[in-house]
């Protein structure tokens, strides 16, 4: 206000030009505040999608580590190939995911008896899981 005052205090009356500059500058400082807030609010909800999308997908997710022969590797070629459940390779073609795994350069792995466990976990009989896997060795029989 003191600024307006003094612009408006002269020996020839209000300097009108210096009032409407200083309006305009201040409407155009309001006006970039607004527009911050707005794209920030924005980018903020984008990361809560993204993180929603994430927490999601993982709560949806079976640990398939758990598998005897899978390790992180074998998950994320497996992720990648759309499956991360238990119920997903439990129906999942041996032909389809040796091919994942060839395409990945896992050449030496095998995928019978992850299926097998698959299906086992997916049914949620883990006394017969756990006994299956006592009789495999890196997800083959011994």
């Amino acid at each position: 206000m003191l600024i307006l005052r003094l612009l408006s205090e002269g020996g020839e009356g209000p300097n009108t030009t210096l009032q409407w500059m200083l309006y305009v500058g201040m409407a155009f400082f309001f006006l970039m505040v607004i527009v911050g807030w707005w794209a920030s609010s924005k980018k903020q909800d984008q990361v809560e999608v993204q993180h929603e999308a994430r927490s999601h997908s993982k709560k949806d997710a079976d640990d398939l580590v758990k598998i005897e022969g899978v390790g992180p590797k074998v998950v994320k070629v497996l992720n990648a190939g759309g499956i991360t459940t238990f119920d997903e390779l439990a129906h999942a073609k041996i032909v389809d995911v040796q091919k994942m795994l060839d395409d990945a350069g896992l050449q030496m792995m095998n995928p019978e008896g992850w299926i097998d466990q698959a299906k086992l976990a997916a049914k949620g009989d883990w006394k017969a899981f756990e006994k299956m896997q006592s009789e495999l060795k890196g997800g083959r029989k011994k």
